[in-house]
């Protein structure tokens, strides 16, 4: 067996054309389609990028047990499993939050990887006194920085050596991509993960892409839109999105790049190939920009997947609605290399969902931010359950190494520090639990002060795929909720993720500790 395992970030479903949009088109996302079976009821699960990379790697959620952070020693990683038995994997990225602290451990369980660098703030180019009067003028003040380590500034200094197409990192991503197919498609059991941080923002796309979505804006450089409410002019919007969707255009080339290189090297017949992404993204829709702030609608959880895989090529060009998420993508890899899935695991793997339409994979799914909402969907129904207060609520920390996303955590969050045994998916490690306090840098940046909407809502996704119509039934909310708390003891919640929402779970429930 050979896998491909392509991984996008920031790429919003309701932008391609193989789920239906006629928003821009997509010819090769339609190409990928065409060649492999496209899921329509996939989610996500942890929020955001690294959660949600961490949700990967080891097939169980962890946003109800930790924000942003690396892998842990207790993990069991799906490129570590397939090592033992022998399956090579290779990492090929642009993702530079890889490089943070918040990002440890990640590509360490691969047999080998290749980093490219330039993508949104990454401190890649070195410039002690960089052309600020140029870049004030070049770039709209909401997207200007003069301070050190700030990500605007270092966009700022990053695209100026992002001229030409074959100059962006997600080009480079799929060229090296490319290389590898070429050098090893004689060979067996290998895993290859192709991740580009693209779409994600700032929107900086080549100009052949580009060119294609012409707006009345007339100011300076606006490709990174705010987490925030829309409050720009029509102008400004439409040039925020357009610079999303030249973008994405610029993705889709890429992935026609590699599927000319499937067809040109005849690998359809012998190599697994899965395509996905770690979240969504709000171009405006619900008067929002972006993610993490508001309540998790379908334009974020709601993500796309294909897989093909060789044994059933005949299936191509078909669909399956079982409910999936992120979580399912590792046990679906591991079963297709024949390793054994870890008792941790609480992913489901997608193969007899691919051989089979009418299996069920989940009854529900849970998802969402640490510090916020936890969601639950049957694929009718989406109920973001919120805590009366974001801002006085009980969170603990589990962790083994204590960082952020870019830095350590402080003196003041450790000082309260205890360590707990028995966790039931630590491998017998003793863990520190960690308070939450108002002072951590995470809490002001992605955690509940930086959370805006509060309101637990419930919708009909089918009846109301665009979530304007929130649900006042007493009857149905309760179901959810109940629906919510299975879920949540099966991912062995902490007791205190049951009662920041007021639930009561069952006591005779699988209990969070051994």
């Amino acid at each position: 067996m050979r896998a491909i395992f392509v991984l996008f970030d920031t790429l919003n479903r309701h932008f391609l054309e193989p789920y239906g949009s006629d928003l821009m088109q997509t010819p090769n996302f339609r190409r990928l389609a065409e060649k492999s079976v496209r899921f329509d009821n996939h989610y996500v699960g942890s929020l955001p990028c690294m959660p949600a990379r961490r949700d990967l790697q080891t097939g169980r959620l962890n946003f109800m047990h930790r924000s942003w952070g690396p892998l842990e020693p207790f993990d069991t990683a799906m490129t570590e499993v397939m090592k033992k038995q022998g399956i090579y994997s290779h990492l090929i990225t642009d993702h530079y939050h890889y490089l943070e602290v918040g990002g440890a451990g990640y590509q360490n369980a691969f047999s080998s990887f290749e980093f490219l660098r330039g993508q949104e703030g990454d401190v890649w180019k070195a410039h002690v006194e960089p052309d600020l009067d140029r870049y004030r003028t070049q770039y709209h003040p909401d997207q200007y920085s003069e301070k050190l380590g700030d990500l605007p500034l270092h966009y700022m200094i990053n695209r100026d050596y992002i001229k030409e197409e074959a100059d962006f990192s997600s080009t480079q991503c799929f060229d090296l991509g490319c290389e590898y197919l070429q050098t090893n498609k004689d060979a067996d059991n290998w895993f290859l993960q192709i991740e580009t941080f693209d779409p994600h923002e700032p929107f900086h796309a080549p100009e052949r892409w580009r060119k294609q979505f012409p707006t009345d804006y007339e100011g300076p450089i606006r490709d990174w839109p705010p987490y925030a409410r829309v409050t720009q002019d029509e102008a400004e919007a439409a040039e925020l999105r357009a610079n999303y969707m030249a973008l994405l255009a610029h993705c889709d080339a890429q992935m026609g790049r590699l599927l000319d290189q499937m067809d040109a090297l005849d690998m359809w017949k012998d190599t697994m190939l899965v395509v996905s992404t770690d979240h969504g993204y709000l171009t405006g829709e619900h008067d929002w920009w972006a993610k993490n702030k508001m309540p998790a609608y379908q334009e974020i959880a709601h993500i796309p997947l294909f897989i093909h895989h060789p044994d059933h090529a005949d299936l191509a060009g078909h669909s399956r609605d079982a409910l999936s998420q992120t979580i399912d993508l590792m046990p679906t890899f591991l079963e297709a290399f024949g390793c054994d899935i870890p008792d941790a695991v609480r992913g489901k793997s997608l193969l007899p969902v691919l051989q089979n339409a009418e299996i069920t994979n989940h009854e529900s799914v849970i998802f969402g931010y640490f510090g916020g909402a936890i969601n639950v969907t049957d694929g009718r129904y989406t109920y973001f359950r919120y805590p009366d207060n974001l801002l006085d609520q009980t969170l603990f920390q589990y962790t083994l190494v204590p960082s952020h996303m870019r830095e350590y955590f402080i003196c003041e969050e450790m000082a309260q520090a205890e360590i707990i045994t028995g966790l039931n998916y630590a491998d017998g490690y003793s863990v520190m639990r960690i308070p939450v306090i108002e002072q951590s840098p995470w809490y002001s940046s992605h955690g509940p002060a930086a959370m805006v909407a509060s309101e637990t809502l419930l919708f009909d996704v089918l009846a109301d795929p665009h979530q304007e119509n929130a649900l006042d039934d007493d009857a149905l909310h309760l179901i959810m909720a109940k629906k919510l708390e299975r879920e949540m003891r099966r991912h062995n919640a902490p007791p205190e993720a049951f009662a920041r929402l007021d639930l009561k779970p069952d006591a005779e429930a699988t209990s969070w500790q051994n």
